[in-house]
């Protein structure tokens, strides 16, 4: 509890040293006079009249609780907002069978959608020279022959770790093992601008009302406001399937002000290992990754495009994306104040209510 007019108590200082000597002064006054108070001193006062002086500290006590009041006693409570001006990304991860092709990381031969995972996790939660995204709008699309949204753009990043993890390549002999790199894009694009919309659409209603201000009258920013938007596309192929051209996709990023990094994986014609009556051996999956594409993609709506040949390759470029795509988060605290001098006002009525109901009956005196 803390007091808004703290100086109103000095008025103590004043009011109890006048006490003091304004009943000094008068109780050397008497209302009547007599010839001689000999008879009357021998007489022992009875307890009501040694009692009488708590009339006096019932109205000292009025006045203490006055003075307190009008002090305005209040107790805060301290609220935290923190408010994020962050990246709006979407992450467009390719699961075509040519993305079962081995790769080496960390001393391991994984597949290039297992080696995907891992690096983005680590982009995700942040590991080594990667800060992670903890205050960005993250979401995942994946695709193949057709785009999906696996998951939706979510500041709970667990949720989004939990569907990467459990992507899975499409089967070689599956109709839907294809490349719709355009389509893919096209979604990412769409969630993102439809995501702008409904941010810039609560900020203002946020903006208009009045409980978007604090106590000393400052405007409290919205939790989220976009720094960019951006898509991160992972693939190792080339576009041969879907109803959007890849540059049709990137052309309409561009003009909602999208912003793609394109990382192509692997690299050349891609191979899977097999395991024969004779061993293993390496069977060619007839698709190789169209670097044209992704430079022209990326150079279009502003990004840059990098190639991965194996893991640590790949995490050198998804911490230049991070480099790239910070975020910046201010923590605003500010107090939210309730008046407490009510209970003072009352208890100082109470007691002057008290002394002024004694002096009339118990302690009642002539003249």
């Amino acid at each position: 509890m803390q007091l808004y007019s703290p100086w109103v108590l000095l008025l103590l200082i004043v009011f109890i040293p006048l006490t003091f000597f304004m009943g000094r002064r008068l109780g050397v006054r008497a209302p009547l006079r007599f010839s001689s108070l000999r008879e009357a001193a021998a007489v022992r006062p009875s307890l009501r009249i040694r009692l009488r002086g708590l009339l006096t500290v019932a109205r000292l006590v009025c006045v203490v609780l006055l003075i307190v009041a009008l002090a305005r006693p209040r107790r805060g409570t301290t609220f935290e907002k923190v408010s994020t001006n962050g990246v709006v990304m979407e992450l467009v991860v390719d699961r075509s069978g040519s993305m079962k092709t081995k790769m080496k990381y960390q001393g391991r031969e994984l597949s290039r959608l297992e080696v995907v995972k891992l690096v983005l996790a680590d982009f995700i939660k942040g590991a080594d020279n990667l800060e992670g995204r903890g205050s960005d709008l993250l979401g995942l699309v994946t695709f193949a022959r057709y785009a999906d949204t696996i998951c939706p753009l979510v500041h709970s990043h667990e949720t989004l770790l939990g569907f990467l993890k459990q992507s899975k390549v499409v089967p070689d002999r599956s109709p839907e093992n294809a490349t719709a790199i355009g389509d893919a894009l096209a979604l990412a694009a769409a969630r993102l601008k439809k995501a702008e919309e409904e941010i810039t659409k609560r900020n203002a209603k946020l903006k208009a009302t009045a409980t978007s201000y604090n106590d000393n009258g400052e405007q409290i920013k919205p939790e989220f406001e976009i720094r960019s938007k951006v898509i991160v596309l992972l693939t190792d192929g080339r576009q041969n399937a879907g109803k959007y051209l890849p540059m049709e996709a990137a052309q309409l990023a561009k003009e909602w002000g999208i912003k793609i990094y394109t990382i192509g994986i692997g690299g050349g014609q891609s191979y899977t290992r097999m395991q024969g009556l004779f061993g293993d051996f390496l069977v060619p999956m007839g698709q190789e990754l169209d670097e044209g594409l992704l430079k022209s993609i990326a150079e279009q709506t502003g990004g840059f495009y990098g190639r991965a040949g194996d893991g640590q390759a790949l995490q050198k470029i998804v911490e230049k994306i991070d480099e790239q795509e910070k975020s910046k988060i201010e923590s605003l605290e500010y107090n939210r104040y309730e008046e407490r001098f009510g209970p003072w006002a009352l208890m100082a009525l109470l007691a002057l209510a008290l002394e002024m109901l004694m002096s009339c009956t118990v302690f009642r005196k002539i003249p």
